[in-house]
C-alpha cells in the first residue's frame, strides 16, 4: 500500500504537535531533570533540591556546598554525561547553586 503524500509518521506528527503547541520546553524541563538523576545517580539526586533548564542553562540546587564545590570541577564532563543521556545537545552550561 503506497504512502499518500500528506500522511506522516505518528512519531512525525507528535513532534509536529508538541512544537507547534509549545510543549516541548515542558518535556526537556522533564528530560533534563531525569537525565540528572540517571547520570549522576542516587547519591547525588539524593542532594539534589532543584533541577532548571532556561534555554541551553542547566541550573541545579544542590544542599552541600562541599557537594557543589567537588561537582564544579567537572562541569564539561557532566554536560557531556546529560546530553549522551538525553540523546541530543540540550545542554551547553551548568550553574550550581
Amino acid at each position: 500500500m503506497a504512502k499518500k503524500e500528506n500522511q506522516q509518521s505518528l512519531g512525525d506528527a507528535l513532534k509536529s504537535f508538541l512544537k507547534g503547541n509549545r510543549l516541548e520546553e515542558g518535556l526537556d524541563q522533564v528530560r533534563v531533570a531525569e537525565a540528572w538523576a540517571r547520570a549522576m545517580g542516587p547519591g547525588v539526586a539524593g542532594y539534589t533540591r532543584d533541577v532548571r533548564l532556561r534555554g541551553t542553562t542547566l541550573y541545579v540546587a544542590l544542599n552541600s556546598s562541599v557537594l557543589r564545590e567537588e561537582l564544579s570541577l567537572g562541569t564539561s564532563r557532566i554536560i557531556d554525561l546529560l546530553n549522551a543521556e538525553l540523546g541530543k545537545e540540550l545542554v551547553k552550561t551548568l550553574r550550581l547553586q
